[in-house]
Formats: structure tokens, sequence, C-alpha cells
């Protein structure tokens, strides 16, 4: 989690390790025939072939991980179970897959005693790492990221993965009610008067007593979403060209918009991602903001990734609907 949540990519993001592999493995849906073979092309321009839709597969980051969850495909194995069982509780895993080791550093031999037809992984993987890879099993990869168009690249991602699983009409769906949450906030939000509100959602860590933010830009996942729900990004700052990540400090935050309402998703489980209650609390710049000063600090509930698929964002959607409407 370290690796995504400090370096964007984020990270993206996130402390981000458990017994046996599950023992179901789902059939594919009816939008593919168990028996057809699958010829895929993936984010790298590498040709990947399969004798049927994948049943057997390992996922080497976590928002993979929760596309094969909302397609209905238990992982066999994992990278870091237990990050993804603290960062991604809005999505829950269905099975104990096994643990692979991190999502830098994958065990090969693990992944190898799993006997995968298919091993998903992002483009954050190493180039190395993915040759090993793949004189274990095909290898699938999709992109990390891309602040030109996050929604769009979450939901090639899943289509991508549906496709390799036998599972493109669950992806059709899970893209019909993502498109419908979106609305439903828009709506809720507009009802409310905050129509074009000025929002901005950030992450913070304490290393070494110094605190680090991160702003969520409009290149971000995140910043994406609260768009298309018709909030305005108050963030300035220039995000990195995958995931729309800033960098500033609690200084920084005198930049903002005086109508600011600002919010961010911690964990309880980390005492190091929440300094907007621990280290900034008695924080002369940080007191003064106007936000802070208005109560419009907003603390969204743990478990949402911020870099995951549909169903996170959907969550985040409610999340951010409950807390700027109460």
């Amino acid at each position: 989690m370290r690796r995504l949540l400090l370096t964007a990519a984020t990270t993206t993001a996130a402390a981000l390790t458990l017994a046996a592999c599950g023992t179901t493995e789902p059939a594919a849906d009816s939008s593919e025939k168990p028996s057809q073979a699958i010829s895929l092309t993936d984010a790298t321009g590498t040709k990947i072939k399969l004798d049927g839709p994948a049943t057997k597969v390992v996922a080497t980051e976590w928002n993979v991980v929760e596309s094969l969850v909302t397609l209905g495909v238990d992982p066999v194995g994992v990278a870091d179970v237990k990050g993804y069982k603290t960062w991604d509780t809005a999505v829950p895993l269905k099975n104990e897959p096994k643990d692979i080791g991190t999502r830098g550093e994958p065990s090969m031999d693990t992944i190898a005693s799993l006997s995968p037809d298919l091993i998903v992984a992002t483009t954050d993987l190493t180039p190395a790492a993915v040759k090993q890879l793949r004189k274990v099993a095909p290898v699938l990869e999709v992109t990390s990221a891309d602040s030109a168009d996050q929604i769009g690249q979450m939901l090639e991602n899943l289509d991508l993965i549906a496709k390799a699983t036998g599972t493109t009409a669950k992806a059709e769906t899970a893209r019909t009610a993502f498109e419908a949450k979106v609305a439903e906030g828009k709506k809720a939000l507009a009802a409310a008067g905050l129509a074009g509100a000025q929002y901005a959602f950030a992450d913070g860590y304490v290393t070494s007593n110094q605190v680090s933010l991160r702003p969520y830009t409009s290149g971000s996942l995140i910043g994406a979403v609260n768009e298309a729900v018709g909030l305005k990004n108050a963030w300035t700052v220039k995000g990195d060209a995958a995931y729309g990540l800033g960098t500033t400090d609690v200084e920084g935050l005198t930049a903002l918009p005086k109508d600011t309402r600002f919010a961010y998703i911690a964990n309880d489980d980390d005492a190091s991602s929440t300094p907007f209650t621990g280290a900034l609390a008695k924080n002369a710049v940080w007191t003064s903001l106007p936000f802070v000063k208005a109560g419009e600090v907003h603390r969204l509930p743990d478990g949402i990734w911020m870099f995951g698929g549909p169903e996170s964002m959907e969550a985040y959607i409610d999340a951010v609907v409950d807390a700027l409407t109460k």
C-alpha cells in the first residue's frame, strides 16, 4: 500500500495474508461459451490466447482484484490480501485467496504453485516482473490509470478483464449501475443546492513527524467522479500524468477557495493516514482555514478504495452525497 499511497500510483492507495486458495471457481456467464477460445490484446499490445474463459485467476493489484470480484470471479491469488481487506471493504473478497506477496514484488513461486490459467496485472508492475510471470501463465496487463480519462480507463479495464473471464454481461451490468449512481448523485447534490460547489479531496500521511498531503486533481479518478456528479474541483495544483495526484503541505491548503468543502478517506488501522485529526489538529495554519472553521471537513467512510472500480466509486458517491447534504 505504501508504494501506491505515497507515490501516486496511488501508492494509488495503500498498506495496501491469508490461508488457502478459494475452492469455488465461478463458471463463466452466458456471454461466453465455456469451451470457446479467447483471443485478446492487452494494454501493452501483447496478444493473449486462452483456451476458454479464465477461472483460476491471480491478480497483482487491488483495482484488478476488485474488477474480478465485481465480475463474479473469485481470484485464487491476490497481492497483499490483508491490505486489500483493510482498504477495500466496499468491495470485499468473497473467498480466501492465497496471498502472493506485495503488489510491487509478487512471489513467482507462490503464483506458480496455484497453476493459474490467467494472471491479471497492471502497467505499474515492472516489465521484469511481467516477463517472469509470463513463464507461469498468460498475463493480461491493463493500464493502471490515465489522467486524461480515468472513468473511461476504469471501464475499459473492466471490459477487458470481462472478456478474458467470459463475464461480459456482468461488466455491462456494472457499467449501467455506475452510470445510474452518477446520475443519482448529481441529482441529489443539485437538489441540495450544491451543483458547482467547490470541493477538495485529499489524503495525507505523517512520516518522520512531517505531514505530506496529496491533492486529487481533476485528473484523478476521484476528481473525475467529483466532476461527474456536478462538483467543482477546488485544487489548482498539477497532478501526475497517470493518477492525477498532486503534492502539497498544510500551507498549500490556504490557496483553496474560502467556500471549499474538504473531504478525505483515512483508515483506523493506519494512524499515519489520519493527520487531519492527528498531527494537524492543533496546527495553527490548519485550524485557521475557512473550511475548517466552518465545519466543512468531512471524513468519508473507511474502506472505499480511491483507485478502485465502479463499485468503489458508487460507494464513494454515496459517501460524498451523505456527507455534503447532512
